[in-house]
C-alpha cells in the first residue's frame, strides 16, 4: 500500500447517508518503526492464541469458550470506552466495523476454536499462516492499493513455504479442520482490511472496541445456550487461557495491530504475520509439549526472509 495515499483514502463506509468521501485521517504516517513495532507487538499477542485455546479447551467447550470470551472482551472494551467517555462512531463507520466483528470477533476465533477440537496446535499454526496473503488480496480488491510487484513475489514466496510446510506436515490430505481454518482465513482478512482502513481515521483500540460492544448481545446469547450445555472444569489451564484470548488476543494485540497498520499499510503489516505460525510453534513446544516438526527451521528462515523483503519494497 502506498505509504503516500493509504493514509487519506476514502475510507467512507456507505451506509445510507452522504458524507465527504475523503474524511480527514487521525494522523499522517509518521516513520515506519513504530507502526511496525506495534503491528509486531499485535503478531506476539496473536502467536499465542491457539496455545491459549487449547488450554481453555481442556475446561470449556468449544461454543462457550468463544461466547465467553467475546463477552469478557466486550466488558473489558466498553469500560474503556465509558471511562474515556467516547463519542459513537459516525454512521458511515458501522458498515466496516460490523464486518470487523463478524471477521475477527466472531467468525474467526468460532472456526479456528472447532478447528482446535481435532488439529494440533502447530497444525492450526501452518495453516493460518497463509493469512498475510490473504490479507493482502482483500486489502488490495476492497481499496484499490497496488503493491509493487517484488512486494507481491516474496509475499508469494512466504505463502508458498508456509503451504509446503502444511502439506508435508498432513500428508496432503485436507480435513474438516482445514476447511474451518480456511473459511477463517476468508473473514479475518476481511476484518484485517477493514479494520485497517477505519484505523486511518480512528483510534485502532477503538475500532475492535466498538466492534466487540457491537457483538456484545450475541456473545451473552451464545454463552447462555452453551454453558449449560458443555460442562465446565475451571483448571488453571482453562482459566489462564480464556482470560489470554479474551484480552490478550481479542482486545489489546487488536488495539496495538490495528494502529500498526494504520502507521504502515494493511499489506506490509500483513507480511508480519507470516512470522506468527513460527512464534506459534514454539509456543505450543513450550506450553503445550507438542514436538515441534524438523521442517520447521527451514520454513523459519525462508519466512524471515521474505518478510525483509516485503518490508523493503515499496508500496
Amino acid at each position: 500500500m502506498s505509504t503516500k495515499s493509504s493514509a487519506t483514502e476514502d475510507v467512507t463506509i456507505a451506509v445510507g447517508e452522504r458524507t465527504d468521501p475523503r474524511p480527514t485521517p487521525i494522523a499522517a504516517r509518521g516513520p515506519a518503526a513504530p507502526g511496525t513495532l506495534l503491528a509486531a507487538l499485535g503478531v506476539l499477542a496473536f502467536s499465542l492464541t491457539f496455545p491459549a485455546t487449547a488450554w481453555g479447551l481442556e475446561g470449556f467447550g468449544p461454543w462457550s469458550l468463544v461466547s465467553v470470551r467475546s463477552v469478557l472482551a466486550a466488558v473489558v472494551a466498553g469500560t474503556c470506552l465509558l471511562a474515556l467517555r467516547v463519542p459513537f462512531p459516525g454512521r458511515r463507520h458501522w458498515g466496516g466495523l460490523a464486518v470487523v466483528a463478524a471477521g475477527v470477533v466472531l467468525g474467526f476465533p468460532i472456526l479456528t476454536t472447532l478447528a482446535l477440537e481435532t488439529a494440533t496446535t502447530a497444525h492450526s499454526a501452518v495453516v493460518v499462516g497463509l493469512l498475510p496473503l490473504t490479507t493482502a488480496v482483500f486489502s488490495s480488491l476492497r481499496t484499490g492499493a497496488r503493491p509493487s510487484r517484488a512486494f507481491w513475489i516474496a509475499a508469494c514466496a512466504g505463502a508458498a513455504a508456509v503451504i509446503a510446510f502444511t502439506v508435508q506436515q498432513s500428508g496432503g490430505a485436507l480435513t474438516r479442520a482445514d476447511l474451518y481454518l480456511f473459511g477463517a482465513l476468508l473473514i479475518c482478512a476481511a476484518g484485517y482490511t477493514e479494520g485497517g482502513r477505519l484505523a486511518a481515521v480512528m483510534p485502532g483500540w477503538q475500532v475492535i472496541a466498538w466492534a466487540l460492544v457491537v457483538c456484545l448481545p450475541i456473545a451473552v446469547a451464545g454463552a447462555a445456550l452453551a454453558l449449560p450445555q458443555e460442562p465446565v472444569r475451571l483448571t488453571g489451564h482453562a482459566v489462564a487461557g480464556l482470560l489470554w484470548v479474551a484480552v490478550g488476543s481479542q482486545f489489546l494485540g487488536l488495539v496495538v495491530w490495528y494502529r500498526g497498520m494504520a502507521l504502515i499499510g494493511v499489506p506490509k503489516a500483513s507480511q508480519l504475520q507470516l512470522a506468527q505460525p513460527l512464534l506459534t510453534l514454539v509456543w505450543s513446544v513450550l506450553l503445550l509439549g507438542e514436538e515441534l516438526p524438523v521442517a520447521a527451521p527451514l520454513t523459519a528462515v525462508a519466512v524471515l526472509v521474505c518478510i525483509a523483503v516485503t518490508q523493503r519494497a515499496r508500496g
